[in-house]
């Protein structure tokens, strides 16, 4: 089995309207706490694996994009099914169109994408406990600092500096 083939995971929507392969493993996995990930979520974090987005590709359907405000001023777009309007994946201005926020939870195999770091963790539920041992961090981080050297080549890459 190939390296791609081994880090590819499917995924989708409830309705199965929208299935979407995620070819190749993610910059990094995030668990969120922020209290905008919580509303938006409608739960105590979300849970993001960073991928380029021509990693992303769809099976079958086509999301639609909604445009939500977001705690840096710069707004957000949730790709969405039309039809059960489960949310796959985001894109954050900063980034444009190039990175996707993939939505672990719309994962076939959700278990197989643990967060690589929780970030935000100053506004966590109190009731959430992070594993002994898991990185952390009270807001966000310098991706240099963090992310291992492949990922960070990915990222100049794809964004061009």
């Amino acid at each position: 089995m190939s390296a791609q083939a081994e880090h590819e995971a499917t995924g989708g929507c409830d309705c199965r309207g929208v299935r979407y392969a995620m070819r190749g493993a993610p910059l990094i996995v995030h668990c969120c706490h922020c209290r905008w990930c919580q509303r938006e979520s409608g739960a105590a974090f979300a849970l993001n694996a960073l991928i380029e987005a021509d990693r992303v590709v769809l099976l079958a359907g086509a999301p639609e994009a909604v445009l939500t405000p977001s705690a840096s001023g710069k707004g957000q777009t949730i790709w969405r099914c039309p039809v059960c309007r489960i949310a796959l994946w985001s894109n954050y201005a900063g980034a444009g169109d190039v990175l996707r926020f993939v939505r672990v939870g719309t994962l076939d195999d959700p278990d197989a994408r643990p967060p690589d770091i929780h970030i935000f963790t100053e506004s966590k539920q109190p009731w959430v406990v992070i594993p002994a041992g898991a990185r952390a961090v009270p807001q966000y981080y310098k991706s240099a600092e963090v992310w291992s050297a492949a990922s960070l080549a990915r990222r100049r890459l794809v964004l061009g500096k």
